[in-house]
């Protein structure tokens, strides 16, 4: 089974009251920490509005983050194409693969919240052909074209990107909800998906029918789309034991759904919770919950039945919240990086093989005890340290030489 890719997903979703500053530097310091523990991709949003997202620039703040890591692959997730000139988009990216070693992955969407395209006055029902016209525009650009474009939203005249991306080939993602918006798109320009809508219960189950989506516009169009680039979202809260994962979230979990999803979205269908024992039974333990709030192995189980429910994908992304305080939120990252993604990844099978093979079969190795001790028995001061060792009576130092002449010279008197 190929190796399943880890990443985090920073919308962000940071409850109001909280220096943005401190914010911005925190967010800074965790991608930082996933870099040194491996982890493969870090994606970062765009909104305009709603007070919790208040990251109007994932390329600025990627850029920064470029700064302080080393490996990890650096996403837009996503550049809302509606709300830019397509070549503005392709520029920004551009630099910021420079910027960044060649790490960039451009993620687009066609712009998540309602009150974006309306402080931007752009109609909802423009948002997702406009970001399929982008994607045609950039694909081209990156390509090296020269462009003349003129559509009734922006206008190209000999258009030609300076520089090319410091990547033979910038990989290409687009979000996918529950609708097959995202994945038709996908499909037509046979390139990535991430997935968002698996945060719920109904997006996990509709996750093989979105990915029949992709595969049935990809032949319409004469493209191709591999699994492998499919990332698939997740909410997760880890600990050491069930009860500490449940106490450190279950207060930022009642606050982010009843004030955020619930008072300030207006999500379709969605109550607050009385308190924050019954945000955590809903969100994670009650029937058709799609959040892990638990241990490594709730995570490791979890993660086996997405991939099951799917029929696989190349990355599972984290999504990153304040349920819980700064430090438990760090480490939380920190143990899926020590014990999940080694176990998902097969990395303790020959460690677990070695180690039972040792135990298993003593007797491929009675004989080198047997040549060490008859080598001990050769040499009298040898012989009468390993009898000082194995005798509380005898009070000598092993390393006092005189005194183990002198049990020697007992041992030989009898």
């Amino acid at each position: 089974m190929p190796r399943l890719r880890f990443g985090a997903f920073l919308a962000p979703h940071h409850p109001i009251g909280e220096h943005p500053m401190l914010q911005f530097q925190r967010d800074i310091a965790l991608v930082e920490q996933l870099d040194k523990l491996g982890y493969d991709e870090f994606w970062c949003g765009e909104h305009h509005s709603s007070g919790w997202e208040m990251i109007a620039s994932p390329e600025m703040f990627l850029a920064a983050a470029a700064q302080r890591t080393h490996r990890i692959k650096l996403a837009t997730g996503v550049v809302s194409l509606p709300y830019h000139h397509p070549f503005h988009v392709a520029q920004r990216m551009v630099q910021l693969d420079y910027m960044s070693g060649g790490r960039a992955i451009f993620g687009s969407g066609p712009g998540a919240l309602a009150s974006d395209a309306h402080t931007l006055g752009v109609d909802p029902m423009l948002l997702r052909d406009r970001q399929d016209e982008a994607i045609g525009v950039i694909r081209r650009l990156f390509a090296g074209e020269r462009v003349t474009y003129k559509s009734d939203w922006f206008q190209m005249n000999d258009a030609a990107l300076q520089l090319l991306p410091l990547q033979e080939e910038m990989p290409f993602a687009v979000a996918s909800q529950i609708s097959p918006s995202g994945m038709t798109l996908a499909g037509k320009h046979g390139i990535g998906i991430i997935s968002i809508g698996s945060l719920s219960d109904e997006g996990l189950n509709a996750l093989p029918t979105q990915w029949s989506f992709a595969e049935a516009s990809a032949k319409k169009h004469g493209q191709t789309v591999d699994r492998a680039n499919w990332r698939v979202l997740l909410s997760w809260h880890i600990a050491e034991t069930r009860e500490k994962a449940r106490e450190q979230a279950r207060d930022g979990l009642l606050r982010h759904h009843n004030e955020y999803i619930t008072a300030t979205l207006q999500r379709p269908g969605a109550r607050p919770f009385k308190d924050g024992d019954s945000a955590v039974d809903a969100m994670a333990f009650s029937k058709g919950a799609a959040a892990t709030i638990g241990t490594p192995d709730d995570l490791i189980e979890r993660l086996k039945s997405v991939i099951d429910i799917s029929g696989g994908f190349g990355t599972v992304v984290g999504f990153v919240h304040d349920w819980a305080n700064p430090e438990n939120t760090a480490r939380s990252w920190d143990m899926v990086a020590r014990y999940v993604i080694p176990e998902i990844n097969g990395y303790m099978a020959g460690l677990r093989k070695s180690r039972e093979f040792v135990a298993n079969n003593r007797e491929y190795f009675n004989r080198a005890r047997e040549a060490v001790m008859a080598k001990i028995n050769e040499s009298e001061l040898a012989s009468a340290a390993l009898a000082l060792t194995k005798s509380p009576m005898l009070a000598a130092s092993s390393s006092n030489v005189p005194d183990l002449e002198a049990a020697a010279r007992a041992r030989r008197a009898g």
